[in-house]
């Protein structure tokens, strides 16, 4: 059974990466295996919990799939015994003991020392969508346009939220600076953080008077088309990746879509690694004799040769019929005969039967 990461973090899956970032803080504080009364084994499902949902991409497999397809899934771990004798938030850059730190290195230092650790660019939503194709669209390629809707950049104030021919002035929460300075208690002490501020989002100014299309956020949501470009060879349950075509955000860059491919089954056809194989029923006479059979392939009509004498589950290989790996590289097609013997025999058939029979055939 797949892990719960929003309840386990105690937050809605429609949290934002702030909400996330404080419910951890709060649980890390709570199980934090130095505290007296932490828990070990909390804190590390807290951790890996933070882990995924903290980053972008992570989220957007993990909303979709339930899991996060990233070689073996998000590492688990703990602190030493010996606690935080000789710390230095540097040395959890690269992890800690085996424990996969990830983003909680910016963490750590912006919890311990107070400093910033750096501004980060603002970053949109990743979005996760699914589109179904056909058999043949996922051997040759394809290219499809879908409507999804989402927070685009307001094309009125281009994204800066003042009304066209306005100024911005200084903004009063954090006097110009973009950044807000607060003083917290834990149970190691009063410590200073410093976060970006949430009227102006680190930029120090604000609209003299709000975009009256998106109200001063810089961005609004409508539907917009996508172009989806399908490579030729993709196979069942993959992921496309455009990047940007996510969701926008005010003054920062817009995240990701993602698009799971899910291609329908093919009643002749099934997909054998770069080949394509299918079953050809052949006539008893025909297996014994030899014919030519026309076929229909995914490239259209083809005669293939049955030679005499082929046996039960014999493969007929037809070059450079199969799935598309470059413009000049293809798998093949393997024709399978099913070869169909008759459930009755006329008078003449049976009479024809016994002579092939006494010849020792």
């Amino acid at each position: 059974m797949s892990k719960d990461y929003y309840k386990t973090l105690g937050v809605e899956k429609s949290a934002s990466k702030e909400d996330i970032k404080r419910a951890f803080y709060k649980l890390a504080h709570k199980y934090h295996p130095d505290k007296n009364g932490g828990d070990e084994k909390k804190f590390k499902e807290v951790n890996e919990a933070y882990q995924v949902l903290s980053d972008d991409q992570k989220r957007a497999q993990y909303d979709s799939y339930g899991r996060v397809f990233d070689g073996g899934g998000p590492q688990q771990g703990g602190f030493g015994a010996e606690g935080f004798g000789g710390f230095n938030p540097a040395d959890f850059q690269g992890g800690f003991g085996g424990f996969d730190m990830g983003n909680l290195g910016d963490i750590f230092n912006e919890f311990f020392t107070g400093g910033h650790g750096g501004s980060r660019e603002r970053r949109g939503r990743d979005i996760s969508i699914e589109i179904n194709i056909s058999f043949a669209d996922s051997i040759f390629g394809s290219e499809r346009k879908i409507l999804i809707t989402k927070n685009t950049t307001c094309s009125t104030c281009q994204g800066n939220g003042a009304k066209p021919g306005t100024k911005q002035k200084k903004c009063v929460t954090c006097n110009g600076q973009g950044k807000i300075h607060e003083t917290k208690k834990s149970f190691m002490g009063a410590f200073t953080s410093v976060r970006e501020c949430d009227t102006c989002h680190g930029l120090g100014t604000v609209p003299e008077e709000k975009c009256s299309s998106c109200h001063g956020h810089g961005i609004t949501k409508k539907q917009e088309e996508v172009s989806v470009r399908i490579p030729a060879g993709i196979e069942h349950g993959e992921m496309i990746r455009l990047s940007g075509q996510g969701e926008a955000v005010s003054n920062g860059v817009s995240g990701d879509l993602y698009v799971k491919v899910s291609v329908t089954q093919d009643p002749i056809f099934k997909r054998d690694g770069h080949n394509l194989v299918m079953n050809l029923p052949v006539k008893l006479s025909e297996a014994l004799l030899g014919t030519e059979r026309v076929i229909k392939t995914l490239d259209g009509a083809i005669t293939v040769k049955i030679p005499e004498g082929v046996s039960v589950g014999e493969i007929l290989r037809v070059k450079g019929k199969g799935v598309v790996l470059s413009p000049n590289r293809r798998g093949d097609l393997l024709i399978k005969l099913d070869i169909k013997l008759p459930n009755k025999l006329s008078r003449k058939s049976r009479s024809i039967i016994e002579e092939l029979k006494n010849e020792g055939l």
